[in-house]
Formats: C-alpha cells, sequence, structure tokens
C-alpha cells in the first residue's frame, strides 16, 4: 500500500471498532485501581497484559520487587506489551498509568461504573487516563487489522503510581533499562491534555519541609514556653508577604496551561503542629511545627537559586526573631522538562492532528508533572511527549468523564504517529 492508503485504511479501521475501544477503556475503569493503597494492580495489569497478547504483544509482567511500596497485599506490578517489525529500532513506546486517585465525595453516579451516556464515558480515571491507555492500545492494533508492516517496534506500556510519582512504575521500568535511550528512541504518554495539544513538558518541582521548634511549657501559663506554631505563623507570613509577590512577577515562555500556571507559585501543602512525639495533645505549649511545601518553578529559574531564596527568607526571619528555631530539608525535587518542538515526535503527533482534526496542534506544557521527567531523568529518552484524550480541568474531579469523539480522534493521532515514527 502506498502511505496515503494506509493512512486512510487505519482511519477506518479505527472507525469501525469504536465500541470495542470504548468498552475496553469502560473496562479499565470498572477496575478501582485507588492509589493510596494501590488496589487491584494485578488484576488491571494482567487484563491490559491478556488484550496486548490477544493483539500479537509479547507480553512481560514487572512487579517493582524490593520497593517498601511493592507488598503481598498491594503489589506494584507494571506491564509492557512489544511486537516487533523487520528491524527493532526504532523504538515507539506508548506508556499509561492505570492508577487512580481515590474518588473523593460528589459524584451523581458510580465512579467506578464505566457508563456510557450521551457521548461521554464517565468514572474515576476515565480521563486520568485510562482512556488514553485504550487509546493507546488500539492504535497500534488499528495498524496491525489495517495490514501495515512495521519496520521498527512498538510497545505500549500500562504502569502503576503515577499518582504518587512513579517510582515503582515508570521510574522502576527506566531503572531496570525497559524504558532506556539504550533500546527505546520516543515515547509518547497520552495524559489528557486535550485532543488537539501536544504537551512537551512541565515546571520544575521543589517540595521542602520547614519545621519550628519551641519550648514545651504548661498549657495555662504559655508565657513560659515558646510556642512552635506561633514561629511557624512568623515563616508563613514571611512568604505570603516577600516570596509570594516576587514569584508572581516570573513568568515562563514556555506554553504552561492554564495561564495562571506559566507564573512561580508556591502552596502550602500540609500542617502539623502540637507537642513532639504525641500523637492526642496535651495541655502543653506545642514545642514542634512542621509544614511541606509546594515550589513550582520554571526552567528559567536554577534550582540552586529556588532553594537559596528560601534559605535566605529564613536567615532574614531569624534575625528578626531571635529565638526562631527551625530545620529545612528537601522533600523532592523535579527539574523541569522541554521537548524540542522539532523532535520527530512532536513532529509526527502535530501531523496526526491536523490530519485527523484539521486543524493545527496547540504546543502546551503541563502545570503538574507526570512520568515525562523519568523517562528523560532515568531513562535518558529525549524524544518523549504527552498526547491523549480528555480534558485536563477534568481530572481527578466528581463525575470525571472523558468525550467518545475525542477518545476516537487521539487513537486516530496515535495510530498515525505510529505510521510516521516505526512503520
Amino acid at each position: 500500500m502506498t502511505h496515503h492508503a494506509e493512512t486512510e485504511k487505519v482511519l477506518q479501521v479505527v472507525d469501525g471498532i469504536t465500541d470495542e475501544i470504548v468498552e475496553f477503556a469502560a473496562d479499565l475503569v470498572r477496575i478501582p485501581t485507588v492509589n493510596p493503597p494501590g488496589a487491584l494492580y494485578e488484576v488491571c495489569a494482567h487484563t491490559i497484559g491478556e488484550r496486548l497478547k490477544s493483539f500479537g504483544f509479547s507480553v512481560n509482567y514487572v512487579a517493582a520487587e524490593g520497593l517498601p511500596e511493592h507488598s503481598p497485599t498491594h503489589p506494584r506490578v507494571n506491564v509492557i506489551g512489544s511486537r516487533a517489525g523487520s528491524v527493532s529500532r526504532p523504538l515507539l513506546h506508548l506508556n499509561g498509568h492505570f492508577d487512580v486517585v481515590p474518588p473523593g465525595y460528589g459524584w451523581t453516579l458510580d465512579p467506578f461504573g464505566g457508563i456510557v451516556r450521551d457521548g461521554r464515558l464517565y468514572g474515576r480515571g476515565s480521563a486520568d487516563m485510562k482512556a488514553g491507555l485504550a487509546a493507546a492500545i488500539y492504535a497500534a492494533e488499528a495498524v496491525r487489522r489495517a495490514g501495515v508492516e512495521l519496520r521498527g517496534t512498538i510497545e505500549v506500556s500500562g504502569t502503576v503510581d503515577e499518582e504518587s510519582g512513579g517510582m515503582a512504575g515508570v521510574a522502576w521500568l527506566a531503572q531496570k533499562g525497559l524504558i532506556s535511550s539504550n533500546k527505546t528512541d520516543y515515547v509518547i504518554i497520552p495524559e489528557p491534555l486535550n485532543v488537539d495539544c501536544v504537551c512537551v513538558g512541565h515546571r520544575g518541582v521543589y517540595w521542602f519541609d520547614i519545621t519550628t521548634y519551641g519550648r514545651v511549657a504548661h498549657g495555662s501559663m504559655p508565657f513560659l514556653g515558646i510556642n512552635a506554631i506561633d514561629q511557624m505563623n512568623k515563616v508563613l507570613n514571611a512568604i505570603r508577604e516577600e516570596l509570594v509577590p516576587e514569584l508572581a512577577t516570573r513568568i515562563t515562555d514556555m506554553p504552561v496551561i492554564p495561564s495562571q500556571a506559566r507564573y512561580a507559585t508556591i502552596n502550602t501543602n500540609t500542617i502539623e503542629g502540637g507537642q513532639a512525639n504525641q500523637l492526642m495533645q496535651t495541655p502543653c505549649v506545642a514545642d514542634r511545627c512542621s509544614v511541606i511545601f509546594d515550589r513550582r518553578f520554571l526552567p528559567e529559574e536554577e534550582f540552586e537559586n529556588v532553594r537559596g531564596e528560601v534559605e535566605e527568607l529564613l536567615k532574614r526571619l531569624s534575625i528578626r526573631t531571635p529565638d526562631l528555631r527551625y530545620d529545612l530539608q528537601d522533600r523532592l525535587i523535579v527539574q523541569p522538562m522541554r521537548t524540542p518542538e522539532m523532535s520527530p515526535v512532536v513532529v509526527a503527533v502535530r501531523d496526526g492532528v491536523r490530519s485527523v482534526l484539521d486543524r493545527e496542534a496547540t504546543l502546551v506544557a503541563s502545570p503538574g508533572t507526570y512520568d515525562h521527567k523519568h523517562v528523560t531523568n532515568i531513562g535518558g529518552v529525549t524524544d518523549c511527549i504527552a498526547y491523549g484524550p480528555g480534558a485536563l480541568h477534568l481530572a481527578h474531579q466528581p463525575d470525571e468523564w472523558c468525550g467518545i469523539d475525542d477518545l476516537v480522534a487521539s487513537t486516530k493521532v496515535l495510530a498515525l504517529s505510529i505510521l510516521k515514527l516505526v512503520a
């Protein structure tokens, strides 16, 4: 077949298997792979693996053995399917996580019902990102059913724990060399960032803890102690009055969506205070208070400066507050990611969007991180993007849904990308 004939045939195949794609996505939603604690991962991995086997993939299950989160009760099991053409390279890896956040309150229908209604698939994980997984699997299958011979290799993986950092998922696969620049040329992660957008990266993350220390005293005579919560309040005020206005002046040229997320930001994540080593509060002055902060930084900001300005703020506050005692500890550091616009994988997906949707794809960057960081930082694969069905603002929301039209369109785009990159 000519390239044009292959393209038309693949698009026709996707149209013909729409019901099958939707039903498989709904089946995945019906498996409540809630993280935490990491429920039913093995069941979901095998559901994906059996479908991949039926589509001609060789399948490998990869457990994160040795990591603390992998346990007999909640095993961390990933699945990879591989289908090679005439040569092993180039290799395109399509990756999606199948863990979902807890449903929370506010649902008007069963969060794990996999309900299809009025052109939408509803349920926790429908957008983030089980529809994306279905699109990836059926994009590869559409190429096979169209009779197109692969030149290189296509891989599809379903992985765990992305919602909690991905260390037992994509990070583990990269550490084991299963996603690696030694074998992997391109990676597409079908996260929900809108069907006409290609995501080329994300901002950086700096999570850190500040702990203030006081002096315990009887709660009826607080003047005899130093209250660590009061001390932390001074830290919070300094961050709000000195750091936050400064961050509001910093904006990146990276196309982060929504537009407010183009600015550097800081969020107070968790506050815990009271008497040290006590589960229940006592009639005492609090001698310890800890806060976790979530600082999102821009590619234009050097991490050393990001951390340094927090240290400088605390030093200035110490001068004004001589009895302030504190610790600053790093919790998580993720550097910003950005794939070049002319990367072959960016070009392929943009061409696919143009062909399927008859409009130009918008290049965007994610406000939060996703498994791109592990693909590049650990696996060394620089040609990585996110592209998939679903709207980002619906992720983690009550009554989460993914449009069927978007699911079908993204399956077509991914299938055309496979044709361009490895067929």
